[in-house]
């Protein structure tokens, strides 16, 4: 059986920092979802914290229930350090995969010559990835973008590149840096890459519902689907992909299933970081919630206000399902 049979059966949650962390991992993976990506995590930053730094610890933090299903994403520039931290990061087996980030255009991420800066420099990528593939003791992905510029095809070199040097499945946004989130993802370049490489090409960009995502495969040819933003505050998503990958009818959610959702995902997330940072972070995902539906702009306002998970349940109770609270 394939280590990436997982890509059948389902959409990837793909690496977002301030949100794949382990609460919505968990809701995500009830969904459905087989395989979710952890936020990204500085590998130099973690060899120089202390053991015990909690926000550190946090974003490594796994719930035993899905062990096993998540990959870690890690970044940075140095092939020595990254091979040090995949060593150390994935020695207790607690990740399905590891993950390098040479996507993200941040740009205080890309002025340290890291994420989607590698796109530049493909040698200097081809040998973190050959570093970190001999350090890890799990399969080492890669997640990548189109190339730099606008018109870029370093997609292609880097690809063949990350093959040779020990990676085990790409993951490709269709996007270059220069467009960050904007425009269209160039699913063509999703098939150029799959006829490239032997490796298994998970597609990523444009998929916003199930039937986006078995229109990239039938597309492309790529081995599986990444969600990525169009999960934020939808975690339903990957219930639909993998109905429809299933050739099952799917479905939307009802409003008191928006609202159990929500305040679970709160709850967790004020379990694993207090109540007080939890109510802060909540801001954006309840936008993303309500992102569409009639009142969203005046919760939009109002979920500003809010520091206790009470207070959140209250205005949620108001807007989802406004009968229980008559």
């Amino acid at each position: 059986m394939s280590q990436f049979d997982f890509l059948s059966k389902g959409a990837m949650l793909a690496p977002m920092a301030g949100v794949t962390d382990m609460p919505f991992r968990v809701i995500c993976h009830e969904m459905g979802c087989p395989m979710a990506t952890s936020e990204m995590l500085s590998a130099k930053g973690y060899l120089l914290s202390p053991r015990g730094n909690r926000a550190t610890a946090q974003l490594l933090a796994v719930s035993p229930g899905e062990e096993g299903a998540v990959a870690l994403q890690i970044f940075g520039h140095e092939p020595e350090i990254m091979a040090r931290a995949a060593e150390e990061l994935t020695r207790d087996g607690r990740y399905a995969m590891l993950d390098i980030n040479m996507g993200c255009p941040v740009p205080k991420i890309v002025g340290n010559g890291e994420g989607s800066a590698l796109m530049r420099d493909p040698v200097q990528a081809a040998r973190i990835i050959a570093a970190v593939a001999k350090a890890s003791h799990v399969p080492v992905t890669v997640k990548m973008r189109l190339g730099f510029e606008a018109g870029s095809e370093a997609y292609l070199l880097l690809g063949q590149l990350a093959q040779e040097s020990g990676a085990s499945m790409i993951t490709l946004h269709a996007r270059t840096r220069s467009q960050f989130y904007e425009g269209h993802a160039d699913w063509n370049a999703i098939r150029r890459l799959r006829e490239r490489v032997e490796i298994p090409v998970v597609g990523n960009g444009d998929v916003t519902s199930a039937q986006d995502a078995l229109r990239m495969l039938e597309e492309t040819g790529c081995a599986g689907v990444a969600v990525g933003r169009a999960a934020q505050g939808n975690p339903w998503i990957f219930a639909q992909i993998r109905d429809a990958f299933a050739g099952r009818p799917v479905r939307e959610p009802e409003p008191e299933e928006k609202l159990t959702v929500l305040m679970r995902h709160a709850c967790a997330l004020s379990q694993l970081k207090g109540e007080d940072v939890a109510m802060r972070e909540m801001r954006r995902h309840v936008v993303c919630y309500v992102k569409g539906m009639p009142g969203a702009a005046r919760v939009r306002t109002r979920v500003n206000e809010v520091v206790a998970l009470s207070q959140l349940e209250a205005l949620m109770t108001d807007f989802f399902c406004p009968k229980k609270r008559d």
